[in-house]
C-alpha cells in the first residue's frame, strides 16, 4: 500500500512539474507577477497577492478583481505566447530566455514578451527582423522545447 502512495505522489508531482515547465514562473508567477490582462490595456501593472489565479499549473497575479475575473472568463486570450519567455530567443535560438516584463508587444491579439537588459532589447530586433517570419519560427521551435 505504501508503494502505491509513493508511486501516485511521484506521478502526480511529475505531472504538475511538467505543466509548470512550459511557463516562465520567475518569482513564482507568470511574468514575474505582472497582470497579464493589463498588457491589453497598454499599461503593464504589477499584480497583487490579493488577486491570484491558476491556469495550466501556473500562477498569475492581477492588480484588480475585475482583471482577475476577465482572465478567468477567457484565460487563453491573455496567456503570454511561449509561456512568457522571450519570443525572439525562442524564434532565433530555440531557447527559453527570461524577459523584462515591461518589454512587450501585442500582435494579432496575443501577448509577446522580450528580453531587455545590458543594452540588448530583443523587441527592437524582433521588429527589425520581420516579426511575422520570426513568429513562424518561434511557433515551430516552441513545439520542441521542454
Amino acid at each position: 500500500m505504501k508503494n502505491i502512495f509513493i508511486l501516485l505522489f511521484v506521478v502526480f508531482g511529475y505531472s504538475i512539474y511538467a505543466q509548470q515547465t512550459h511557463f516562465n514562473t520567475k518569482k513564482g508567477f507568470v511574468i514575474e507577477g505582472f497582470d497579464v490582462v493589463s498588457y491589453f490595456e497598454s499599461t503593464p501593472q504589477k499584480g497583487s497577492d490579493k488577486y491570484v489565479s491558476s491556469y495550466n499549473g501556473a500562477k498569475f497575479k492581477f492588480y484588480s478583481q475585475k482583471n482577475l475575473n476577465t482572465f478567468n472568463n477567457n484565460p487563453e486570450m491573455y496567456v503570454p505566447q511561449y509561456g512568457g519567455y522571450c519570443a525572439y530567443a525562442v524564434a532565433v535560438k530555440g531557447e527559453k530566455v527570461s524577459i523584462d516584463p515591461e518589454t512587450f508587444e501585442i500582435r494579432d491579439g496575443k501577448l509577446y514578451l522580450f528580453y531587455n537588459s545590458w543594452g540588448i532589447n530583443t523587441l527592437k530586433s524582433w521588429l527589425d527582423e520581420s516579426p511575422n517570419n520570426l513568429k513562424i519560427k518561434a511557433d515551430n521551435n516552441w513545439k520542441h522545447l521542454d
